[in-house]
């Protein structure tokens, strides 16, 4: 595959979920970078045919089908990346599902199956390509090795409808904080973005809001996601680690998360009766929190 700015020369990538929507525009996109891909979704049949057009266009790219959750899995999947091409250089975590519910209409299995694919899956390959970084590292062999994880406005801010999705996605983005503090020493790099895009998980909610353009740029295209997870997948993002990233069409923003706000001391315990002018003042000084998605103006 013939790339204009090669910055993953040499590299193999992982991508998971890369079948369709945006893991499959960032496999092409690793690909185009120079890098070899290791395509995994759950599957086969669109995990081949994201291989097929990369090696059709002249890059390397093999596929694995399975489910990333699965731990036994995740390790295996680790594995397909250093024997098909001798090595795993950077992680991306796109795996998801979505199982919209309000919250009191949420069933336990729709509860568990998003959280299971969206944050255990995250932390199961996490686990297995650390394992191996660290092993390398041990044995003093140089490498830069990069994660960027998935987290969602939704997992940021909040989202009416979604709260399994919302927790879930609130995970990865304090898994990708606690990752890129333990990972350090080993030369590991760990971010995350918030992406918004058209696919297929998305196309069914705001379907109206994200309908292509007749003409001109189409800000919702998925490949609008993906020079920011190359870059953040290459060597040269070697200074970045811990961060989220919201990205959207043309643009870029880094998010803050929590912070620690003003505190009241009172130099003792507090009675219970003192506090309800304590919270109004630090709530009246305070910035107020950005509105959750859907939420009633």
């Amino acid at each position: 595959m013939s790339a204009v700015n090669a910055i993953c020369e040499g590299r193999v990538a992982v991508v998971t979920g890369a079948g369709q929507g945006l893991g499959r525009a960032h496999a092409f996109a690793f690909a185009a970078a120079g890098a070899s891909v290791v395509v995994n979704d759950i599957s086969a049949d669109a995990a081949t045919e994201v291989v097929t057009g990369i090696t059709a266009a002249g890059g390397a790219a093999v596929a694995s089908a399975g489910d990333v959750a699965d731990w036994g899995y995740a390790e295996r999947l680790v594995r397909t990346a250093t024997e098909a091409f001798g090595r795993l250089d950077t992680l991306v975590n796109n795996a998801g599902l979505v199982r919209d519910r309000m919250l009191v209409n949420c069933s336990e299995a729709e509860w568990d199956e998003v959280v299971r694919v969206n944050l255990k899956g995250h932390a199961a390959m996490l686990r297995h390509a650390a394992a191996y970084w660290r092993e390398r590292a041990r044995a003093g062999v140089p490498f830069a090795a990069r994660v960027v994880n998935t987290s969602s406005g939704a997992g940021l801010l909040g989202s009416v409808g979604q709260a399994n999705y919302a927790a879930a996605k609130a995970g990865v983005a304090a898994l990708t904080q606690v990752a890129a503090v333990e990972l350090a020493r080993y030369g590991v790099t760990v971010n995350a973005i918030a992406p918004s895009a058209r696919t297929a998980m998305t196309e069914a909610v705001f379907a109206a809001a994200m309908r292509a353009p007749d003409s001109g740029f189409d800000a919702m295209a998925p490949e609008n996601v993906s020079p920011l997870v190359v870059w953040l997948g290459s060597a040269g993002s070697g200074a970045v680690t811990g961060r989220v990233f919201e990205v959207s069409g043309g643009s870029v923003s880094l998010a803050d998360g929590w912070r620690h706000g003003e505190a009241v001391d009172a130099g003792r315990r507090w009675d219970p009766s003192e506090l309800g002018d304590v919270v109004a003042g630090l709530i009246a000084r305070s910035a107020p929190p950005e509105p959750v998605y859907g939420a009633a103006p």
